[in-house]
């Protein structure tokens, strides 16, 4: 792929260096951000989703941009007022995407280190809230494609799992063009997760590698969740209800773009588990009052996502979130649950057909991961909604009896 490493160890991506993207990053977005908020508001047009804008960096300044200590560089803003629109219909303000971006905060973009199979960087703003990823050519591609259709989306229903696309930059340097992409950040730092999986409801070669598990914080995949979680994680039923609309309206959508090959991400954070970690630490077991900072963003947590703002009550107590699904697993441990759909921008393209075709000559067509679209989504639906979560059983009460006279028990 296009990351490296280059003599004093830093990463680079397309012989840029890690800290010089990241500056560019922030230098661009902050202007362009600026520059967009002297400009009225106003109803986003078609031609919105197709402008570029473009600006020079020269490294020692000029009448429109700040001398910087990287070479020089052009910045590109791919429709700079439909990203706008869909910022604010996120309830991301403009002087908060401007803060989280500024140099001079202090708050620099942190590089992650698990980058996943695509080979791309992955950064979070410093204040937690943004991802940014570099896309290839043909992904930038196709998300300017998709965006029409993406508002239309949005505009019926800006609760979803589908990413939240915050906005579509290219950094010009030395000769290479590097897109990069700003979504919403699925998995806060504040909150220790333990477990994390790439569910895409297939099982041909859906086991994390050994390379994989290794990491610190290693991504399984479909059949390792069978194996460690084989009853499924239990969530109260409107709770369930709620995420498999969600599931349901969000895999049409991707049908509807003949997208396929995406994947559900769930973390897992254990409350319980957590607490014991604490005590441990402490030689205590005094709970941990102190509450980690709530991402700012409207719908930005998985919460928000399928059901707004969150009724409380029901079979879980729901009053400490994080922005997590609350949910049990079978030893009924507490558990909060951190998902979004990712992935969404492998279209299902020729190369993708021909793959197909020929994995099912020699497997199971069924069980592969790439299908067409129709097909992808009900799998993908079946898995998540039969397999992975579960409807939490309603508890008999105590007072009946079972055919056999004795008395059945309630269950934790």
């Amino acid at each position: 792929g296009h990351r490296g490493v280059d003599s004093t160890g830093e990463t680079t991506y397309k012989k840029t260096t890690s800290s010089a993207l990241k500056g560019a990053i922030q230098l661009g977005i902050t202007h362009t951000v600026g520059s967009l908020s002297t400009k009225p508001e106003r109803d986003v047009l078609m031609q919105d989703f197709y402008v570029v804008e473009s600006i020079f960096f020269p490294s020692e300044g000029s009448n429109l941009t700040p001398a910087h200590h990287y070479n020089d560089f052009r910045f590109k803003t791919y429709a700079p007022v439909a990203f706008r629109y869909f910022r604010e219909l996120f309830g991301i303000r403009p002087d908060d995407y401007l803060v989280s971006w500024w140099l001079e905060q202090g708050a620099p973009l942190i590089e992650l280190s698990n980058s996943g199979a695509s080979g791309s960087l992955f950064y979070v703003s410093g204040d937690d809230e943004f991802i940014i990823k570099t896309v290839q050519h043909k992904e930038a591609e196709f998300l300017q494609k998709l965006l029409p259709g993406y508002y239309m989306n949005l505009n019926q229903n800006p609760r979803t799992l589908l990413p939240k696309f915050y906005g579509l930059y290219c950094v010009q340097a030395g000769g290479k063009n590097i897109r990069i992409v700003v979504m919403n950040n699925l998995l806060p730092r504040s909150v220790k997760m333990h477990l994390k999986y790439d569910l895409k409801g297939s099982t041909y070669k859906r086991r994390a590698s050994q390379k994989e598990r290794e990491k610190v914080f290693p991504t399984y995949k479909d059949l390792d969740f069978m194996q460690d979680i084989p009853d499924g994680l239990f969530l109260d039923s409107d709770m369930y209800n709620a995420l498999c609309k969600t599931l349901q309206r969000d895999c049409l959508v991707l049908q509807s773009f003949k997208i396929m090959d995406y994947s559900l991400l769930v973390a897992i954070h254990n409350i319980d588990l957590a607490q014991r970690e604490h005590a441990m630490a402490d030689g205590t077991s005094q709970t941990d009052t102190r509450r980690p900072a709530a991402q700012k963003a409207l719908y930005s947590t998985a919460m928000e996502s399928i059901q707004g703002e969150a009724r409380r009550g029901g079979t879980i107590e729901t009053d400490d979130q994080m922005g997590g699904i609350p949910a049990r697993n079978a030893k009924g441990e507490r558990l909060l649950l951190y998902i979004g759909i990712i992935d969404v921008l492998q279209s299902y393209r020729f190369v993708k057909k021909l793959e197909h075709s020929w994995k099912a000559l020699v497997h199971d067509g069924d069980t592969v991961s790439v299908h067409r679209p129709s097909f992808y989504a009900e799998r993908f639906q079946r898995f998540m909604c039969n397999t992975a979560f579960k409807k939490i059983p309603l508890k008999p009460s105590p007072s009946k009896k079972s055919r056999s006279g004795t008395v059945v028990p309630r269950r934790s």
